[in-house]
């Protein structure tokens, strides 16, 4: 039996791979994960000279205009406690925020950015911004404003079954 031709395996893989994109491109889940891939690497670079992640920068911005204890943060930004006890430790480390006791409840920690965190915040704003920005870019306007309402939409018709479901009181 012959074997078959380099073209001809190179062909047949081409179709499978073609296959599974058509079955994964079909798949809410796939996409949004490729999404978040994209926008985190445009986040990352537009970002690069802050060295700061997009979920310290979320933190951050739940912090831009108040105190808050750690329960709080993770139901603002929709994620668990121990994340983010470790992402908060790290911001503190770096100088960005400052932490204390709850005057009325000692177990309880009470997070606020420094003037520094607050200065980086501030000359992040923009550069985030533009990461927004690129991953919606091929996007015209209203199907942007579309493409978010649906987005927001599905998180909120979702959000008990994620591991960390926000909170979404202040918003509705």
């Amino acid at each position: 039996m012959p074997r078959p031709s380099k073209s001809n395996v190179a062909a047949a893989q081409e179709e499978r791979l073609k296959n599974i994109h058509d079955t994964l491109a079909h798949r809410p889940g796939f996409l949004i994960r490729r999404l978040h891939q994209i926008h985190i690497a445009l986040f990352l670079e537009e970002c690069a000279e802050f060295k700061v992640t997009p979920v310290q920068y979320s933190i951050m911005t739940a912090l831009r205009d108040s105190e808050l204890d750690q329960r709080t943060i993770a139901n603002s930004v929709g994620i668990d406690r121990a994340t983010t006890a470790e992402v908060l430790r790290r911001l503190e480390k770096s100088g960005w925020l400052r932490r204390r006791r709850s005057p009325e409840d000692g177990r309880r920690r009470i997070a606020s950015l420094s003037d520094e965190g607050r200065a980086l915040l501030d000359n992040m704003d923009c550069k985030a911004q533009r990461a927004h920005e690129r991953t919606v870019e091929p996007l015209r306007k209203r199907e942007r404003e579309r493409f978010l309402a649906y987005l927001a939409r599905l998180v909120d018709a979702n959000n008990e079954y994620g591991r960390a479901p926000m909170d979404l009181s202040e918003t509705r």
